[in-house]
């Protein structure tokens, strides 16, 4: 598993405006949506392409192409939704899928309550899309669903992420072909299964719900 931390000054200055309680939900929405540009730029430096003929207005030269199969853009639901539009801006020719799951509180365990995929995604390059790597749970669900599947280059991309979830997905998945980009790494979980500082629930801020 390899992971990458863009450390860049507006990144963290958009984190920090989407962290302050008082930052409202309009902007909390757009601001991860012009976060999720910033790390979509990052995690699709190893986006496949093939080779392409074009004439110019000067003359004939060779470029590429995003290649066949094209990639898969999967939101995790719900949170996952306010990242999609500033990926499929830097991505737009790529397909988009839906994985719905949700944490239970009581065991931080994962479900999975919906799923609108491709039944076969071999070899696929799949972008998966979560703003809180929490615990874990959830995104290694996520990723080993499109696995099974047949996916064999899955990036994950979060704007947060704990330590401890670190950690867990990289046990669970074991070696297995995955890069995490992040926009920072905070401290540690409590003792609610919540990233602190963090930025609260991510679904609640961006839809209004808090």
């Amino acid at each position: 598993m390899r992971v990458h931390v863009a450390d860049h000054p507006l990144i963290t200055h958009k984190l920090t405006v989407l962290r302050d309680v008082n930052t409202p939900s309009p902007i909390f929405r757009a601001l991860v949506e012009e976060l999720m540009t910033l790390l979509a730029y990052e995690g699709t430096r190893g986006v496949r392409v093939e080779p392409v003929d074009i004439v110019t207005p000067v003359s004939p030269t060779t470029g590429v192409r995003i290649a066949e199969p094209k990639p898969l853009i999967v939101p995790i639901l719900r949170a996952g939704l306010g990242m999609l539009e500033g990926m499929v801006k830097l991505l737009p020719s790529a397909e988009v899928g839906f994985l719905g799951m949700a944490r239970n509180e009581e065991t931080l365990e994962p479900t999975t309550y919906a799923e609108r995929l491709p039944e076969d995604l071999s070899n696929r390059q799949c972008f998966v899309l979560d703003p809180m790597l929490a615990t874990g749970g959830s995104l290694t669900a996520a990723i080993e669903f499109l696995l099974e599947r047949g996916a064999t280059d899955v990036t994950a991309i979060c704007i947060l992420a704990a330590p401890e979830g670190l950690k867990a997905v990289e046990q669970a998945l074991q070696g297995r072909e995955v890069t995490i980009v992040l926009g920072a790494v905070d401290e540690q979980l409590n003792e609610h299964g919540f990233i602190v500082p963090g930025l609260g629930d991510a679904g609640d801020r961006l839809y209004g719900t808090v």
